[in-house]
């Protein structure tokens, strides 16, 4: 057996050449992700980069606190529409608002004061008959100066009132008025301009008789005026003053 040598291929090198170029060095292997000097990013790292970062949706209880900020936003704008409105309306006069001028406090009240009970001889009074029967002012006046008053004048009127009896005086002629109350039960009492100290009696439909004399009550109390109230709070009541 022939042990045949094949000689190595010579390549020839240049003069000038350095022989460490062509060495080549075992065993190292060449990293995919650097070219250059400058590292590779791969496409995972891509990926993983620009991937989609979590809104403010997938927080707990974001919707809550949209649906709060919605809820808020509606109310501030319904009053603002609702202001606007209501200046709107206040300007053109659609809203009124009561004034102390609009609606001022009655100008006639019935009186507070408390009154002794006067004598029946310092009352001057005149009898009315509104009632429509015949001789009825002239009984009563009677029946009155039997009880020592001061009667003056008697005589028939007309007038819209329909209770018992209408007792009217000045301011000065309260304490009379209220003398003369007493012996009528059930009248009404009405004050007027006059500045003496008389009382008109003007006798209506409901009148029946005078209070019996040891019946009457003398202590002292407040005029009665229910009718006046009445008047007060509504002018469509207000009751007709007799025409002499």
């Amino acid at each position: 057996m022939v042990n045949e040598t094949i000689p190595e291929e010579q390549v020839a090198v240049p003069e000038n050449a350095d022989p460490r170029k062509n060495r080549k060095r075992p065993g190292r292997q060449k990293d995919p992700t650097i070219l250059h000097g400058h590292r590779v990013v791969t496409g995972p790292e891509l990926r993983a980069t620009f991937a989609d970062t979590p809104g403010p949706e997938s927080h707990a209880g974001w919707f809550s606190r949209r649906l709060l900020h919605g809820i808020v936003l509606a109310l501030l704008v319904g009053v603002v529409v609702a202001g606007l409105v209501g200046a709107w309306a206040v300007m053109n006069g659609v809203i009124r608002f009561p004034s102390a001028a609009a609606s001022p406090a009655p100008a006639v009240v019935c009186p507070t004061a408390v009154f002794d009970y006067m004598p029946n001889n310092k009352i001057s009074v005149n009898v009315y008959n509104a009632a429509g029967r015949a001789g009825l002012a002239k009984g009563v006046a009677d029946q009155l100066k039997a009880r020592g008053y001061k009667v003056g004048t008697v005589d028939n009127t007309t007038t819209s009132y329909t209770g018992t009896a209408m007792v009217v005086s000045g301011s000065s002629g309260q304490a009379a008025a209220f003398n003369i109350q007493r012996n009528i039960a059930g009248t009404d009492y009405f004050q007027d301009q006059r500045t003496d100290a008389s009382v008109d009696l003007i006798l209506a439909s409901g009148f029946s008789a005078l209070v019996p004399p040891e019946l009457v009550d003398n202590t002292p109390g407040k005029l009665s005026c229910p009718r006046l109230e009445q008047r007060i709070a509504d002018n469509a009541k207000l009751p007709l003053l007799p025409t002499p």
